[in-house]
């Protein structure tokens, strides 16, 4: 069993009672301030593909354990166990003995609190919802860790996939991603940015559904795209699932009217280099439908 220091011990037991320890005798307190990070620690999946495109592989302590799952990573499955995985607890993180952690908005607020109580340098990221605020992201995350020529050569090259993404002909095609249990993306998300500049028009937006809605099968019914955007089980349900919803017989008897792509759900809630894929596969979902006569 590794063994855990004072300061570490204490950082657990401030998560459940207030008070405040001093740091071991001889011993210097984690990392203060913006000095760059030799030992980061990613609890956000997204965050881990970035990192896969911008750190020094030798200073990426750890990552996050949904990197380590098929049905949720933003990265190679092979590429994401060459590091150690974290899960969203307080012991787990601190281990690792980071001098940064980059989490999202999503972390307990207990783990928060027992990694800024130890000293731990703590950057927080939001969700981009547009290509603009990936952009930024990128910038901000690369900054922090030494690394702004890495974080502008991903841009340069996110902004070069998408050019070539775009489509050369033709009027924009009605879509829906439609994922596992009927997530919906809508207005203000990066998947509707993604499909606009694709040649294709979100039918959400239309349909005045939320940032992030639910859409019954009936519904997608009732007002079909032509184009259906689906993929596998996202990291909230299984296969069984997925493969429910796409072999339910009213679907397939819809089948004259919609298209249905292969859109993997993957693609879905990352920026970063992710956008590339998603990029290039609905451009290609694009290309392929230039012929059909519907359009």
């Amino acid at each position: 069993m590794r063994r855990m220091s004072a300061s570490f011990l204490c950082a657990l037991a401030l998560t459940v009672a207030s008070g405040s320890c001093a740091p071991t005798p001889g011993k210097a307190p984690a990392a203060q301030g913006d000095g760059i990070p030799k030992r980061i620690v990613s609890m956000n999946p997204c965050v881990d593909a970035v990192l896969m495109e911008v750190a020094d592989p030798r200073n990426i302590a750890a990552i996050s354990h949904y990197s380590h799952d098929p049905r949720a990573t933003s990265i190679p499955i092979d590429l994401a166990h060459r590091f150690p995985a974290v899960a969203d607890e307080a012991e787990d993180i601190l281990a690792m003995a980071p001098d940064l952690v980059i989490a999202g908005t999503h972390v307990s607020a207990s783990t928060l609190a027992a990694i800024r109580r130890l000293g731990i340098p703590l950057m927080q990221v939001e969700v981009p919802t547009s290509v603009a605020q990936d952009e930024a992201q990128i910038t901000a995350i690369a900054r922090r860790i030494g690394r702004a020529a890495q974080g502008q050569q991903l841009n340069r090259r996110i902004n070069f996939a998408l050019r070539a993404a775009a489509p050369q002909r033709g009027r924009p095609v009605p879509a829906l991603i439609w994922q596992s249990s009927g997530l919906v993306p809508g207005k203000d998300t990066l998947a509707n940015e993604l499909l606009t500049r694709t040649g294709f028009r979100n039918l959400s937006v239309d349909m005045g559904l939320a940032q992030w809605d639910i859409m019954p099968l009936e519904d997608l019914l009732v007002r079909p795209p032509h184009v259906l955007l689906a993929g596998l089980a996202n990291m909230g349900a299984g296969d069984a699932d997925a493969n429910r919803m796409l072999s339910h017989p009213a679907l397939q008897s819809a089948r004259s009217e919609i298209r249905i792509a292969d859109f993997p759900s993957g693609m879905l809630h990352c920026g970063g280099p992710v956008i590339m894929r998603a990029a290039a596969r609905l451009a290609a979902i694009r290309r392929g439908l230039n012929e059909d006569p519907r359009l």
